[in-house]
């Protein structure tokens, strides 16, 4: 990327506005050394700069510490500084080196340049939707499962923990499509793997941000769980590997792998691969993170705003339903024809996007809208601001699920173009195709086999959003009926 290329998705061929430089642009007043960094709240920081965006412009400065970071809320520049990774952008350089000194392995989650050019090949592989399809079975048994337990919550007319319940569901999906483990959290009081995985992200996200680093004098018991944590993930990532390996001495098996790991061990394996034991290692954990938080939290999300539209829920219920009429398991091709649903889950992603702000890092000198971007400059593109606004999506802040299939007078590409949850450009998120089919899976076992009685918070005040690297809801409880 070059200074004569604005990453702004203007016309290349348009004169050339005059440059702004990062120091001119306006910004919230900060302290001496510390900057704005005292003045976040890391629960809800991706709302504080939503708010400053509205005060200072689409491009303003912040100052972390003595580093000032160009927050950027225009789709356009953020889609087009997105589309020149890995070259042009990298993701924050102070990311990747505390999730090394965490303990977590290098996967493709936090691979740049060639590093992550030879693991995206490999994680591709695996999750492309063929492969996907050999582990459905696993994702039904996932389903019925919890089934069970909302059937058993139903009958005693218990309201359940919504996140925790599906985070468990997202974590036997990915241990069985992904590794070909069954962990079963969904039938066990234990959930072993899911308390310790649920320590991470949150982690480190607050020392991502923090302004001294603390840790490396004294832990916090918070710190000292963190490194339990860790420790015990990363021993259930090598057993998950080594019985991988021990499966893949068959050579039949080798030729078709059955799951996710297997087919990353195989493509690893293969001569001039490049791909290291730690890197298949970190792709695991970072499948395990990624795919329980993000999953399972827009589906807290999906449901809620259902519940909070009875129309779409009708809407919804029905085609399920009409979907589901010659009973038994739920198969690929019923998922594939719930448009509705899907768009529901599209809508979801719109409103409340699990990943709501990310740090990028220039790699050359370059443009970022009308802003000059030196080598080594922090952005933080927010995620949503254009999604949600009227200039850019029509009657943005409503749910209407519609849109995403032209229905009412909408367009679905208003909404398309703006709304970027899986990421864009070369590093878009590689598992989106599994992640809706585990959603779609959750809406089929929710919407064909109960009814809602009620979904809120316990005072039935709107949850707030909470960002712990991944944006979820607090304390949405469900309570249901049987159908």
């Amino acid at each position: 990327m070059s200074a004569q290329m604005p990453t702004d998705g203007r016309d290349p061929g348009a004169p050339a506005a005059p440059l702004r430089q990062l120091a001119e642009l306006p910004g919230p007043a900060g302290w001496p050394l510390v900057g704005n960094l005292l003045q976040l709240e890391p629960a809800r920081m991706h709302l504080q700069l939503a708010q400053w965006a509205s005060t200072y412009g689409r491009f303003f400065r912040l100052r972390m510490g003595p580093t000032t970071v160009l927050v950027a809320a225009d789709h356009a520049a953020v889609a087009a500084a997105l589309r020149e990774r890995p070259d042009g952008f990298r993701r924050t350089l102070r990311q990747q080196r505390i999730a090394l000194e965490m303990g977590m392995k290098p996967g493709l989650f936090g691979a740049e340049g060639d590093a992550w050019r030879r693991q995206r090949r490999m994680v591709m592989a695996a999750f492309d939707p063929g492969h996907v399809s050999a582990y459905y079975p696993s994702l039904v048994r996932c389903g019925e499962r919890l089934a069970t337990l909302w059937h058993k919550a139903a009958a005693s007319g218990r309201a359940v923990d919504l996140q925790a319940d599906l985070m468990r569901f997202t974590v036997d999906a990915i241990a069985g499509l992904a590794f070909g483990t069954d962990v079963n959290t969904l039938g066990s009081d234990e959930n072993i793997i899911q308390r310790h995985l649920d320590k991470i992200f949150p982690k480190l996200f607050t020392r991502i941000i923090s302004p001294l680093p603390y840790w490396r004098w004294f832990k916090l018991p918070s710190d000292k769980a963190l490194d339990v944590a860790l420790v015990e993930v990363n021993r259930a990532i090598d057993g998950f590997i080594a019985a991988a390996r021990e499966r893949l001495a068959d050579p039949a098996r080798r030729a078709a792998p059955q799951n996710l790991l297997e087919a990353m061990i195989v493509a690893a394996d293969e001569p001039g691969s490049g791909i290291t034991d730690d890197q298949v290692s970190g792709n695991v954990m970072t499948m395990l993170l990624a795919g329980e938080d993000t999953t399972a939290n827009t589906l807290a999300w999906a449901i809620w705003l259902l519940a909070r539209h009875p129309e779409a829920l009708a809407r919804a219920q029905g085609e399920v339903r009409r979907v589901m009429a010659g009973g038994g398991p739920v198969t690929q091709e019923a998922l594939a024809q719930l448009d509705y649903v899907e768009a529901c889950m599209h809508e979801t992603m719109r409103l409340r996007p699990v990943a709501p702000l990310l740090g990028l890092e220039a790699l050359k000198d370059g443009v970022v809208g009308d802003v000059a971007v030196p080598t080594g400059t922090m952005v933080m593109a927010l995620m949503r601001h254009d999604s949600i606004d009227d200039q850019h999506v029509p009657e943005a802040k409503l749910f209407k699920p519609e849109r995403w299939l032209g229905e009412g007078g909408y367009s679905p590409a208003s909404a398309k173009r703006v709304s970027m949850p899986f990421g864009a450009g070369p590093r878009m998120c590689p598992g989106r195709y599994l992640a809706l089919q585990e959603m779609k899976m959750v809406m089929v076992t929710l919407l064909d086999n109960f009814e809602l009685a009620s979904v809120g918070t316990e005072d039935g005040s709107e949850p707030a959003e909470r960002l712990m690297f991944a944006m979820a809801p607090v304390g949405l409880r469900m309570t249901l009926r049987a159908a």
